[in-house]
């Protein structure tokens, strides 16, 4: 369950860190000074967030209009910015349903006042391993039927979660508790470079007070999808995943990526 806690202005954290590199407003000075920090340990890192931000609309529109899936619940959702997964889900079905949710008390303040007018989404207040809280909640049960399928997003997320958290752990009890047919999206910050994953992760460790977990590998994602039955074109760079824009797709990070991709559940 979320602990509610004042916003500490002294500490920054990954969601208000990702605004400010996706330029938005919601952050503040020690947010900024934490993303110049990893900037000069990453220089593509403005890159990388744009990219992950159009994957994340990419595969929501793919998943409302391919898939007709009218369900999705958004892990670590972040600050609300343009183009939310519920914007995209009720621009091809005005009777999508969408639940985001974060712990980060600024998170939490924006996104209650922007849903407030959207009956049809909430915002869950919680750690987003706790799954049990998240899937008993009011709200959620309110707007997720488990008995039709849904999508559950682990967008650029996972890697906040240190390995005693077991971040593949929570991917499995999420897919335990949806109906085959539904889908799970996943990318996750890799480098092969062994340097710089120890660099960054140990950045953000120093920066957060702790609060994040590491920088992985191409193989550790994998692992996450084991069992599942992968959409083309397959775990990938995001930048890669069915490109809708040339431009788009020339604004590449270099030093570490978002890997990943979409992913079925299939019957037993």
């Amino acid at each position: 369950m979320l602990d509610k806690k004042p916003v500490d202005l002294t500490v920054p954290s990954a969601a208000r860190m990702y605004d400010w590199l996706l330029g938005g407003s919601n952050n503040f000075d020690v947010d900024k000074v934490a993303c110049q920090l990893l900037l000069e340990a990453a220089p593509t890192t403005k890159a990388l967030a744009l990219n992950n931000r159009w994957f994340l609309e990419r595969v929501v529109r793919v998943l409302a209009e391919e898939h007709g899936i009218r369900q999705f619940i958004d892990f670590g959702s972040g600050l609300p910015t343009q183009n939310n997964v519920h914007q995209i889900a009720q621009a091809v079905d005005p009777s999508s349903r969408v639940v985001y949710v974060d712990n980060d008390p600024v998170v939490l303040g924006y996104g209650k006042s922007l849903l407030d007018e959207n009956d049809r989404t909430a915002i869950v207040g919680s750690d987003m391993a706790d799954t049990e809280f998240i899937f008993n909640h009011p709200e959620f049960e309110h707007l997720i039927n488990l008995d039709e399928p849904a999508a559950a997003l682990f967008v650029s997320v996972l890697h906040c979660l240190p390995d005693a958290a077991k971040p593949g752990a929570l991917v499995r009890r999420v897919i335990d508790k949806l109906k085959p047919g539904s889908f799970v999206v996943i990318c996750h910050l890799v480098s092969d470079s062994s340097r710089l994953r120890s660099q960054v992760t140990d950045l953000m460790l120093e920066l957060t007070h702790g609060n994040w977990g590491r920088v992985r590998t191409e193989s550790d994602v994998h692992g996450y999808f084991q069992g599942l039955d992968v959409k083309r074109p397959g775990l990938v760079d995001v930048t890669d995943w069915r490109p809708d824009s040339d431009l788009r797709q020339r604004q590449r990070s270099i030093e570490w990526t978002e890997y990943g991709g979409l992913a079925e559940i299939p019957e037993e």
